[in-house]
């Protein structure tokens, strides 16, 4: 690439972390009724796949109507929502390197995160709401312990899908699978552990090391069948067939 490629190489880099970083500060102090930007269409989302109703109050969220449970601003999925972003816009800067790339990635990756993120909220919360009712102790995972694990691999799971979609049909089958699929774990963990730690979240104590548990068990763990596939798939070990000469006659 000329100078000016690589110019606006950089402005690209620093407007993508801008965005990603502007959104975490207005998320970071975002009231539940200034979230309904995100909100709403997963509510609306909810209630067609659990069929349970909700209604908005104000400084609180949607509560449903028997008021066991409530939507609240912790369930906007905006911090997955910027992971989404960052991975497919970082994964873009780096891909396409060697040549120019037009501006009009970001809002594409921005809109994309966004959609996605309704349909993890959407599954989420979906499944969260029959979990609530279930008794207070189930095995070994107290309702926090639950709750948790299901969000973690939820997210994840979601993010490792658009990871692999974005990639084409054929990334999970490339010899580099494995590696590439620890492009979505870095960035997942840049921004549930990285920023958080910086933060000060450990300042929190057993709760923040008990977070960070279930995020260094979980996701790697659903990264495993994608390996398992790379590594077992049909025609990766070559068939000998065996001839068996016989003399001649």
């Amino acid at each position: 690439m000329n100078q000016r490629s690589n110019w606006n190489r950089i402005a690209q880099w620093v407007v993508v972390l801008l965005c990603a970083f502007g959104l975490k500060s207005y998320y970071s102090t975002a009231s539940v009724d200034e979230l309904r930007w995100i909100l709403a269409p997963t509510k609306a989302l909810v209630e067609v796949v659990s069929g349970e109703s909700f209604e908005f109050e104000s400084h609180a969220g949607y509560m449903n109507e028997d008021r066991s449970f409530l939507i609240a601003a912790s369930c906007a999925g905006v911090n997955f929502l910027i992971t989404a972003f960052l991975m497919l816009s970082i994964r873009k800067l780096l891909r396409d390197r060697s040549r120019s790339i037009e501006w009009r990635f970001i809002p594409a990756a921005g809109l994309i995160a966004y959609l996605v993120t309704l349909a993890a909220n959407t599954v989420r919360i979906s499944v969260a709401i029959p979990l609530h009712r279930m008794p207070s102790q189930t095995a070994w995972l107290n309702p926090d312990q639950l709750h948790r694990l299901e969000g973690i691999a939820i997210y994840f799971g979601f993010l490792l899908l658009l990871f692999v979609v974005s990639e084409g049909a054929g990334s999970v089958e490339n010899p580099r699978a494995l590696r590439q699929t620890l492009f979505p774990l870095l960035v997942y963990y840049a921004t549930t552990l990285g920023i958080p730690l910086a933060n000060g979240a450990y300042r929190r104590g057993s709760d923040f090391w008990e977070h960070t548990l279930f995020l260094l068990i979980i996701p790697p763990m659903m990264i495993l069948p994608l390996t398992a596939f790379r590594f077992f798939r049909p025609g990766r070990f070559p068939v000998t067939k065996h001839i068996e000469q016989t003399p001649d006659a």
